[in-house]
Formats: C-alpha cells, sequence, structure tokens
C-alpha cells in the first residue's frame, strides 16, 4: 500500500497546524478526518469563530469533528471504527488519553515549534525568544501520556533573527514543520523510522502565555524588554500604563544610555525617530505602539499626541 493512502486522522487547531494540513494536502495525504477545538468566541462582537484548521478541512470537504475533550464517551468508538494507521497532531490543544494514543496501528506523532527537549510545553516560541535563544525549530515526536516528553523521530534547526516577532517565527516555523512531517511521514507509516528518546538533563518548560505576563517592568534591563515586545506580538501584546490606559507596545529597541539619568520608566526622548523610556538597563525605544480602541501609530505619532519627555510610564 502506498504510504499515500493510508489512513490519517489529524489533529489541530491554530494557523500553524493548518500548514502541515495543507502540506500533506498538497503531497498526496488526505486525512479521512480532522479534529479541531471547538468553535471560540472572537473579536469584538464574541462571535464563535471557527478554527483555521476547521475552515481549511471544510474547504477540502474533509470531515471535521470537535470534541470538547477526548475523555467523552463515544470519542474511542468512533476513532476505532475509523482504524487509523496514524494520527498527526499539530497544536491541537488537547489532552490525547492513552487510551487514544493506542488507537492507531503506528501510533500518534507531533509536530511540535521547539528542538525537543528545550521547551516542552505550550508557548516554546515565545519562551526561545524571552530567553535570547539564538537557534529554535521543530521537532517530530511519537506522543505518549506525558507532555512533550516522547522520543523524537527527527528535528530541523532554524537561526532566530534578533528583531522577529513571535508571529513572525511561528509562521517560519510553521513552514519548516510540515516539511519535516512530509519527510517523517514514509518512514514512520513503514515503521522503519526509529524515534530517539529525549535527554531529561536538558529539559526546559514553555508555560502558557498570559496577558499579566506581558506588562512591561521598566526595572528590568532593555534588552529583557525588547524581547517581551517580541515575544507577545501578535498575542497578547506586551502593554504598559499611561495616563490610566493600557497602551501596547509592538515593536520596539533596546538602546545603550551609559548611567541611568532618571527612574526606571521615565521618558528621557521623544523625536521622530522613537519614544526612549529609562529602564533597569539601558533603554528601551518605543517604535510603534496602540492606545485601546485605537489603531497601531509609530511612537513618534504617539509622542505628537502629549508631551512625554520626563513623564513616567507604570
Amino acid at each position: 500500500m502506498s504510504t499515500t493512502a493510508a489512513k490519517i486522522v489529524f489533529a489541530g487547531t491554530p494557523e500553524f497546524a493548518r500548514e502541515s494540513l495543507r502540506q500533506m494536502l498538497a503531497a498526496g495525504y488526505s486525512p479521512l478526518l480532522v479534529m479541531s477545538q471547538p468553535d471560540r468566541p472572537a473579536g469584538r462582537g464574541r462571535r464563535l469563530r471557527a478554527s483555521p484548521v476547521k475552515e481549511f478541512a471544510e474547504q477540502h470537504d474533509i470531515p471535521v469533528w470537535q470534541p470538547e475533550s477526548l475523555r467523552e464517551p463515544g470519542v474511542l468508538e468512533r476513532l476505532r471504527e475509523l482504524q487509523p494507521d496514524l494520527m498527526v497532531v499539530a497544536a491541537y490543544g488537547l489532552i490525547l488519553p492513552q487510551a487514544v494514543l493506542d488507537i492507531p496501528k503506528h501510533g500518534c506523532i507531533n509536530v511540535h515549534a521547539s528542538l525537543l527537549p528545550r521547551w516542552r510545553g505550550a508557548g516554546p516560541v515565545q519562551a526561545a525568544i524571552l530567553a535570547g535563544d539564538k537557534e529554535t525549530g521543530v521537532s517530530l515526536m511519537r506522543m505518549t501520556a506525558g507532555m512533550d516528553q516522547g522520543p523524537v523521530f527527527m528535528t530541523a534547526a532554524t537561526p532566530i533573527d534578533d528583531k522577529e516577532t513571535a508571529g513572525e517565527l511561528q509562521q517560519r516555523l510553521a513552514v519548516l514543520g510540515g516539511e519535516l512531517l512530509l519527510r517523517g511521514l514514509p518512514e514512520i507509516l513503514q515503521g522503519s523510522r526509529a524515534a530517539l528518546p529525549q535527554d531529561e538533563k536538558q529539559v526546559t518548560y514553555a508555560g502558557k502565555i498570559h496577558s499579566d505576563d506581558a506588562a512591561l517592568d521598566w526595572k528590568l534591563p532593555a534588552l529583557e524588554l525588547a524581547r517581551q515586545v517580541r515575544a507577545f506580538n501578535p498575542v497578547p501584546g506586551a502593554s504598559f500604563v499611561f495616563n490610566d490606559e493600557r497602551i501596547k507596545c509592538w515593536r520596539s529597541l533596546p538602546i545603550a544610555i551609559g548611567a541611568l539619568p532618571e527612574p526606571p520608566g521615565t521618558v528621557i526622548a521623544a523625536s521622530k525617530t522613537g519614544v526612549d523610556v529609562v529602564c533597569g538597563n539601558n533603554a528601551l525605544r518605543l517604535l510603534e505602539v496602540q492606545r485601546p480602541g485605537r489603531k497601531r501609530i509609530t511612537a513618534a505619532e504617539f509622542a505628537g499626541q502629549a508631551p512625554l519627555p520626563g513623564r513616567r510610564f507604570e
């Protein structure tokens, strides 16, 4: 049997997963079922919105299933009826119980956005930027009951540009992940590709991202804050408070200023080049910001809306 004729179930939710599904379909692997998280409220109107994976699957007439949990009654029965050869998972967002992992003939494999064992968990892209990693990548692993603990089939590395945002990096990793998946699928389906255990001594964890994580603490060094701005672009957006408004910063640049002239959070310059804010070490130059309910603007435009030098950001 051709590997492209294998019976595959695909499980994924966001744009990152959509790219793996797109590349599978383009290469002739047509899943017999796509699983994605249930539609969630989104936007100002809080209307239910389908996930990118669901939208793509429906556009290509692939059946979609959206259980709230894989422990729901009937989940195991439906998956067993399909008798899948393999389950491909990419940023699905739901935990796969051992009973589900045991169903496919060749098990369940996961496309993960880091070079395992570094950055297991939900936010590996953001974690890599926050830590100042020079490179990251994608891993193709066999899934086990533990989070991202399974043996790894293959990896692909890529450098991280020092101006790259999490959104930009994730787009690149999505493409790289799809390519890695296609490289590994034939041998995994044939049972000829070995997976190597992860080195537990090298494990680091990347937790879920919360909005509170994105608040800029001006007492930190400018370099760390610049990484924070990049890591939380586009979600949830790094922010600070000024005039009782929570303002988001989308682009910034750390600059050297020598001895600190003012307390952290103080604006020391505002011009067409940006708004410079004193940090615990050096200064952060704000380049693009957004006030609540407004569009994104350059920091120079922001400086024109209020006198800033000498003022302090919370």
